[in-house]
């Protein structure tokens, strides 16, 4: 009774939980309900059939099913074999005899079946016999029976499938090479059956198709689920290396050649496009998708003559699509088939296209629909990217096609390249007065279009240019005659909308221009292209020119940007050092507008740099755009030198003011003054070119900055009284610091940083720090400085190589750690009162960049750390000890949690263990624990995805898969982040603590007269040895078990692990052999010898390579061991009405 009362408040929880409409109420609710799902005993079993059984509402149902799955996917797993056999077995009864439940229920369901038929994949309740395996005469029955039960047999074969491709969260701590085993194994058994069985039940529903009633509900949904099976078939993995679904163009379906049966009788082919043509368009885009995994099925499958029939089948069914293209008014059907065109030329070369018998026909249909779908830029406009993409690729093959017949290319790439310019240029309009979406907004998918238009327009390039200059001649003469009438007759009204059409169309005529520059292939062009290339730049110069002459009336910042993915382009091709400056474009520049060399050109360029700066410095999009095209071209060796010779950039050097440069003045906000890094990384390359020993030339130059500089420490000098001007003096010391930290990177040889480290030290660094301790709490001032030191203690080409006599380099590291422990100090003494959303800008990233900065400075290998101690300095002790205070102030979860953070302070670790471990020996003992602790969690990190979803934001740490498997979705699209740099990084710290510890304990003892007790890691090895122990294991898990990527890092520390550890080894040793299969435990005992064989008790580096030599033959031993069997003893179920609860 007691049982039953506690089922009852379990299903009274339910209905809170999902009808509750108090807050509070449904999350007590939730929290019970969490905890009873984290039951693992008999007493849930039996709660959760019950739940079932009473059936009093589908949410309690669905509980029940879930809390299940939860449980067979625990790893450990503490469910018996039987007692998984027994609730398969009841929930296949529990289905076959409830066919009509609500579909959430159903699923949860069936995916419980999945989940307990694929971790028990190798089970078998004897030699001869699978536990989970008879999967297809189990479902059998299901579809022997009505719809309904036809239906969910469907349903549990689709779910099993789609099961075996897919790393779960049941996965987490499983091996991706035990997952890669279970899904080989289900393909080579069961999948083709299955994908069989879905064909053969798909002819029946089509042979039956007019006598259907998709309305109803049950036939629909189980074409639904049979369609999805036979997908869920063709997306298998069929060879582990799947890749993402952002490379979705390129995957080719890696069919098994068991499977040549199947696609030989093109029945098969025959049978989804008859599918498309007769089923509603709720069902027949899946029968498109399954068609676009079949025309990219894989070359090799068949023979060349069987290639050239299954490839003219595909055509003729395209064909046949295009003749009667109904069903393409529906967003998803012609989405897929944009896909399956796509796929068509992904998989098939152009030469076997050409000799399909129908290919003419076939082609000026495709031409005619892309034309068409070009029109209608309105309605899916997600799909033109394949449709450009299969024209860009088809034509890209053209100079390395040999079939004899013509490709007609030639005929229909000018018709899609009109069609796409004209209807990009009438959707301007349309933009501006139905107030829809503009395209243009969406940068990214311009230039991803624009680069397929690219090459298809260089096709016939002669009629891409004509088109192109026709409508921009058109276009920027009706701009110019009411730009010149406004500027004239500013009293009078001016046709707004008209302009801002113009305006539009003349957005996208430059950012095409720019794209047909950029399509220029150097070993498939000629004088003639490069003579049309300069008629199309000269007259968007000639543009420019106008729109800049009106930019102090204010001007269009869209077509600003296009100006600079023009200039972008331009300068890739015909501006470089790389570039063959070809007569034919520069006499056609020097003609029109009088550019005769490629100085003139690049004064073009500067002066339109120069008025960017000036009049957009609001902008950050144009400004940071303009900035990066100034940075490319101040990296370049010849044009950098010609550069510096312009009187434009003499300019910029000599007036890099606030006056000529407003972005650089105090009165724009700190969001914008980002750029002034940049800005200044560039000028000190430019700098660089002439500059040479000149200090005069340097201080000239810095005469702005270091008035600035003198301004910000005047009125710093007034903190803390009623005169202090905060506000200015804050801004001020951010730009500087941004400047600074330009000019900083771009001094790259040991002269020029001299100058610069001579003019800051020590007069301005103490600027700094005093900035520092007046706005510690804001990170928009402690950031920029903080990342400005770091910069400066980078042995950046190792340019901080100071003279024998210089105390440069010590000078350096003081002011280094000043400014460390000064941040430090004051971020420590705030407390932990920072919201949990602020934690990472108020806190963890300074402290990020504090770790950066001293582990630069610390393997910069320009300052002797020995002198400081002999000197009583305390310079590196203050510094390392802020370190460790800083350390402890981090929750050891979020080390983790926030990449930046890991990857900076592990480095910092393996640096001050490889160089500094007597300081880290004095460590007191909570200290090492926590040291140690985070060295096992990134160990691990190899291990770990960081998953965040759209919806919930959450991180999840959960088990990766191989670099590009597609996962699983968590209630939206997911982003995948993962990095061996930590786990390798812990491998080299561990090793030289631990090899520390050896040499400590087994030689500096045998000298006698050594008090092991005042080193704090043999204390902590003496008093809590599991740590470890509990390292050893785990190194050896993933070396043994897991897709281990850094093999070699992780042997280094294993042998003195186990030298230390020898006693522990033994036994961990005995325990893995011992939970072999017993035909097994001989050969893992036996792999374990070899594995210390030859090994003697020293860390030689002789003996270290030998060990790591038996590592690799032990490692791959157990991998290959992995393809057997796991056997049990136990009995099989003889019913399925009870689930084993005991």
């Amino acid at each position: 009774m007691a049982e039953e009362q506690e089922v009852v408040n379990i299903e009274l929880l339910c209905k809170q939980l999902h009808e509750a409409s108090d807050g509070v109420q449904r999350q007590e609710a939730e929290k019970a309900l969490v905890e009873f799902q984290s039951g693992t005993g008999a007493k849930t079993l039996a709660q959760c059939q019950m739940l079932l059984e009473r059936a009093a509402s589908a949410y309690s149902q669905y509980l029940a099913a879930t809390t299940l799955t939860k449980m067979v996917s625990r790893n450990p797993c503490t469910l018996s074999l039987q007692q998984r056999i027994d609730i398969r077995n009841y929930v296949l009864n529990y289905l076959a005899t409830h066919p009509k439940l609500v579909h959430y229920v159903t699923q949860g369901l069936v995916v419980l079946f999945g989940r307990i038929t694929k971790l028990g994949w190798f089970d078998s309740v004897d030699k001869e016999k699978w536990a989970f395996r008879n999967v297809v005469v189990d479902v059998t029955q299901f579809l022997q029976g009505s719809v309904e039960h036809c239906m969910m047999g469907v349903q549990l074969l689709a779910q099993l499938t789609a099961e075996m491709n897919q790393i779960s969260e049941s996965d987490a701590n499983k091996s991706l090479t035990k997952h890669r085993k279970i899904a080989g194994s289900f393909r080579d058994t069961q999948l083709y059956e299955i994908f069989q069985l879905s064909c053969q039940l798909l002819r029946s529903a089509l042979e039956s198709s007019k006598t259907l009633n998709f309305n109803d509900e049950s036939q629909h949904g189980l074409l639904t689920h049979l369609l999805r099976l036979a997908l869920n078939c063709l997306t298998f993995d069929f060879i582990g290396t799947s890749v993402d679904e952002s490379s979705d163009d390129l995957g080719t379906v890696q069919i098994p050649t068991s499977w040549r049966p199947a696609f030989l009788d093109f029945s098969t082919v025959q049978l989804f496009f008859d599918l498309y043509a007769s089923l509603p368009s709720s069902l027949s885009p899946v029968a498109l998708s399954c068609l676009v995994q079949i025309a990219s099925v894989r070359r090799t499958l068949f023979s060349n003559e069987e290639r050239a029939k299954f490839l003219s089948q595909l055509v003729s069914g395209v064909r046949n699509i295009l003749q009667n293209p109904q069903g393409l008014s529906d967003p998803s059907n012609y989405h897929e088939f944009c896909r399956l065109l796509l796929r068509l030329k992904s998989n098939y070369q152009l030469g076997e296209l050409v000799t399909v018998e129908h290919y003419p026909e076939a082609i000026q249909l495709i031409a005619k629909f892309t034309v068409e779908s070009l029109n209608m830029w309105q309605f899916a406009p997600n799909s033109v990217h394949y449709l450009l993409s299969l024209w860009q690729r088809m034509v890209g093959s053209v100079p390395y096609m040999k079939a004899a017949e013509p490709h007609l290319l030639e005929t229909y790439t000018p018709e899609v390249v009109r069609a796409y310019v004209s209807s990009r240029l009438e959707s301007a309009g349309v933009v501006l007065r139905e107030g829809l979406e503009d395209p243009l907004d969406d940068v990214t998918v311009i230039q991803q279009q624009l680069d397929q238009l690219s090459t298809i327009g260089r096709c016939e390039y002669g009629k891409t240019c004509a088109l192109l200059v026709q409508l921009f001649e058109q276009t920027a003469q009706r701009y110019q005659e009411l730009i010149t009438a406004r500027m004239n007759s500013p009293s009078q009204q001016q046709p707004i909308e008209e302009i801002a059409i113009l305006e539009g169309q003349l957005t996208w005529l430059v950012y095409m221009i720019g794209s047909a520059i950029g399509g220029r292939v150097s070993f498939n062009t000629s004088d003639d292209h490069d003579a049309m290339d300069g008629e199309l730049v000269c007259r968007v110069l000639q543009l420019m020119n106008l729109t800049d002459s009106c930019l102090p009336q204010g001007g269009c910042e869209r077509l600003e940007l296009a100006m600079i993915s023009f200039f972008e382009q331009f300068r890739k091709i015909y501006v470089g050092d790389q570039v063959h400056k070809t007569s034919k474009f520069y006499r056609t520049l020097s003609e029109i507008l009088g550019l005769t060399d490629e100085s003139m050109v690049l004064a073009v360029f500067v002066r339109k740099i120069i008025t960017n700066l000036k009049y957009w410095g609001h902008c950050e999009q144009i400004l940071t755009r303009t900035l990066t095209l100034l940075s490319d071209l101040s990296v370049g060796y010849n044009s950098v030198r010609k550069l510096v010779k312009l009187e434009e950039v003499q300019f910029m050097l000599n007036n890099h003011t606030n006056e000529h440069f407003p972005f650089l003045g105090v009165g724009v906000s700190v969001q914008e003054m980002r750029s002034r890094t940049l800005f200044y990384t560039s000028l000190g390359r430019l700098l660089m070119v002439d500059l040479g020993e000149d200090e005069e030339k340097f201080t000239q130059f810095m005469l702005p900055i270091t008035s600035a500089f003198d301004n910000v420490g005047r009125l710093l000098a007034q903190a803390g009284t009623a005169m202090f001007q905060a506000e200015d003096a804050k801004k001020g010391l951010i730009g500087l610091a941004r400047d600074l930290r330009g000019l900083a990177y771009a001094f790259n040889t040991k002269t020029s940083y001299m100058m610069l480290f001579d003019w800051i030290y020590p007069s301005y660094t103490e600027v700094l720090v005093l900035g520092v301790k007046i706005w510690s709490h804001d990170p928009q001032v402690t950031t920029p400085v903080l990342k400005l030191f770091a910069e400066l203690v980078q042995n950046r080409s190792q340019r901080l190589q100071f003279d024998v006599s210089s105390p440069n380099g010590i000078l350096l590291f003081r002011e280094a750690s000043k400014v460390i422990c000064t941040y430090g100090s004051r971020i420590l003494a705030r407390g932990d009162n920072i919201p949990k959303e602020q934690i990472y800008p108020m806190r963890l990233k300074g402290i990020s960049i504090c770790f950066s900065m001293l582990k630069a400075a610390l393997c910069g290998n320009y300052v002797n750390f020995g002198v400081f101690r002999l000197y009583g300095d305390d310079a590196l002790d203050t510094a390392l000890h802020t370190f460790v205070k800083l350390l402890l102030s981090i929750p050891q979860s979020d080390l983790l949690v926030y990449p930046k953070l890991s990857q900076t302070y592990y480095v910092l670790l393996e640096c001050l263990a490889q160089d500094h471990m007597n300081f880290l020996s004095t460590f007191e003992p909570n200290v090492f624990l926590y040291i140690l602790s985070s060295i096992s969690e990134g160990l691990s990190a190899i291990g770990w995805l960081q998953i965040e979803t759209r919806e919930s934001h959450e991180w999840h740490r959960l088990i990766r898969g191989k670099g590009r498997h597609r996962m699983w979705e968590l209630r939206g699209r997911t982003h995948l982040k993962w990095d061996t740099m930590v786990c390798t990084g812990c491998c080299a710290t561990l090793d030289h603590i631990v090899t520390h510890l050896f040499k400590t304990l087994h030689i500096k003892s045998k000298k006698g007269n050594v008090d092991l007790e005042n080193d704090a890691l043999v204390r902590v090895m003496k008093h809590q040895p599991h740590i470890l122990q509990q390292m050893l294991a785990t190194v050896l898990n993933i070396i043994m078990f897991e897709d281990c990527r850094n093999q070699w890092s992780m042997s280094r520390p294993l042998l003195p692990l186990i030298l230390l550890n020898e006693e522990y080894f033994g036994q961990l040793r005995q325990q893995i052999i011992s939970q072999q299969a017993p035909d097994k435990e001989a050969a893992m005992a036996q792999w374990f010898e070899n594995l210390m064989e030859g090994i003697e008790p020293n860390l030689l580096t002789k003996n270290r390579d030998k060990f790591t030599q038996n590592l690799s033959v032990f490692r791959r031993d157990i991998n290959d061991s992995l393809k057997g069997p796991l056997t049990s003893s136990s009995g099989t179920s003889g019913g399925g009405s009870e689930m084993m609860t005991s």
